[in-house]
């Protein structure tokens, strides 16, 4: 699940949410308020990298092999010229496979070009232009740049539908007795416009409630003596 923050009124989304799915209300009744506390203020290059590193990997094994790059870098945490200067042994010995060194290495010369802008220029971005640009970078996909535009810079109308876990938290949230399409979700998620991605942030955490609700025990049968 993406770690977000939303600059907007909670009650207020909350309610309107409530109010255009009924299904999802009960979900929001449930958990409560979601987070809306700006986030310490990063460099894409920095966000990118880490998404970069995360992709197809299980949490802990993703968070050893971003400690291991991040201490590439003298100050602890790598800039893109130490990125370009590392030799691909050091950066294999980190935990990168090759298409991920690839990666950041384009991650890093596409930062020094402006390719990547800062951070206070992307904010002026339209989200189609930060697509554009952003999947310039070898590796980095409409699913990066989404998380990117909800987690960094709490876009509040983002809708991740190929997401897995947006994916069974629909699932579980309506009642599916498959994992439904991207198409099906894009398609009921108009109703939570322009709050898709507060919508996503709750299917994800109903998703999460799921997995970490403890199993009830079978009640012991009672079993009558033999006469």
């Amino acid at each position: 699940m993406a770690k977000t923050h939303y600059p907007v009124d909670a009650g207020l989304v909350m309610l309107e949410l409530s109010r255009a799915d009924r299904r999802l209300a009960r979900v929001i009744r449930r958990i409560g308020s979601f987070p809306t506390k700006k986030r310490k203020p990063q460099h894409p290059y920095a966000s990118l990298l880490q998404a970069i590193v995360y992709q197809q990997i299980a949490g802990k094994a993703a968070e050893a092999i971003f400690g291991r790059v991040k201490a590439l870098g003298a100050t602890g945490f790598p800039t893109p010229e130490e990125i370009l200067r590392a030799p691909k042994t050091k950066l294999r010995r980190a935990g990168l496979s090759r298409q991920k060194i690839a990666a950041v290495r384009d991650l890093a010369a596409k930062t020094l070009d402006g390719t990547v802008p800062p951070l206070a220029k992307i904010r002026r971005m339209s989200e189609e232009e930060i697509h554009e640009r952003l999947t310039r970078v070898h590796g980095i996909g409409e699913w990066s740049v989404q998380m990117f535009l909800m987690s960094r810079l709490g876009r509040p109308d983002v809708l991740p539908a190929h997401d897995y876990g947006i994916r069974k938290g629909f699932q579980r949230v309506y009642g599916h007795k498959d994992v439904p399409k991207p198409q099906a979700i894009l398609e009921h998620g108009e109703r939570w416009r322009p709050y898709r991605s507060i919508a996503s942030w709750y299917l994800w955490r109903a998703l999460e409630e799921k997995q970490t609700k403890p199993q009830r025990k079978p009640k012991a049968r009672k079993i009558s003596a033999a006469r």
